[in-house]
């Protein structure tokens, strides 16, 4: 669904783990309060690999573990902001496969939600627009991890089922929470919440009501927060801004500067490789698009 698809690649940038050796796991299980700790070095493993493939290939046990951990402790917000993002990963990793998508996106959302709505209170995603707007309002900078986690998650639903009318219903909500969360620490994750912002402000053309100048300031700014090494930025500038103005000049500068970058950087690294990938598939279909 080209110009509406959310393009969850940039999910990336919220996995917590990374899957270990299946002896190892179980030693996790016995644990306990190590578990925080280890979810972090693993976060830093993920964030500073390299290869995508071995990344895909070990997240299913890590899964696991997190699902059987959350069975003991089903309302551990740390656990729960881990399982939210890693199955958004995993979701977005899926793609091939729309069914096993759908089903790791439900899995995000599930654990989404249980991090962000109280028990017998309606739920936030379910709220009239002017309702959520006024429960936006009393999260606070310190909510901002929670808060993330829980629009990560309903991104990749959003993802997993964007050919749902009702499910892209939500896109004004979850703009909104995009937005919010820019207003109380725009520089949380290297600048994800501008990034997010940025390419929810450019799903629409000018035609339909878009704005494309505020989604690129969004992603500049986002660009800017990360010292200009976040590469994503520049691939969603060129993929949703430059060929939405059919500038293929602007396209093609961003994306070969994409591509002569070094994609190594700290809290970065997976994110900037993909996006080279997908740098040299734009630039490949630059000539059928413009």
């Amino acid at each position: 669904m080209q110009g509406v698809s959310l393009n969850l690649g940039v999910v990336f940038m919220t996995c917590r783990c990374l899957a270990l050796p299946s002896a190892l796991l179980a030693i996790l299980l016995l644990l306990g309060g190590c578990i925080g700790r280890m979810s972090d070095d693993l976060s830093r493993a993920v964030l500073d690999h390299p290869d995508p493939q071995t990344v895909r290939q070990g997240i299913p046990a890590y899964l696991l573990l997190l699902d059987s951990l959350l069975l003991d402790d089903p309302t551990d917000k740390k656990l729960l902001a881990s399982a939210a993002s890693l199955y958004a990963l995993n979701s977005s990793l899926a793609a091939a496969d729309p069914v096993q998508r759908r089903r790791q996106a439900e899995r995000t959302w599930l654990y989404g939600r249980r991090l962000i709505e109280s028990r017998g209170a309606e739920p936030l995603s379910e709220r009239s627009a002017d309702d959520f707007a006024a429960a936006l309002a009393r999260f606070g900078k310190r909510d901002v991890p929670r808060l993330y986690a829980f629009g990560v998650a309903w991104l990749a639903r959003l993802q997993a089922n964007e050919e749902d009318p009702a499910a892209l219903a939500d896109l004004p909500k979850v703009e909104a929470l995009f937005a919010r969360l820019v207003e109380l620490d725009e520089g949380y994750q290297q600048g994800a919440p501008q990034l997010y912002l940025g390419v929810l402000r450019l799903l629409r053309p000018p035609a339909l009501g878009g704005v494309p100048e505020q989604g690129r300031a969004h992603l500049e700014r986002a660009l800017e927060l990360s010292g200009g090494r976040n590469l994503t930025a520049k691939v969603e500038l060129a993929r949703r801004y430059a060929r939405m103005l059919y500038d293929r000049e602007l396209h093609d500068r961003l994306l070969n500067e994409v591509l002569a970058a070094d994609p190594t950087a700290e809290g970065l690294t997976l994110f900037n490789v993909t996006a080279q990938e997908e740098a040299r598939a734009l630039l490949a279909s630059a000539d059928d698009y413009f």
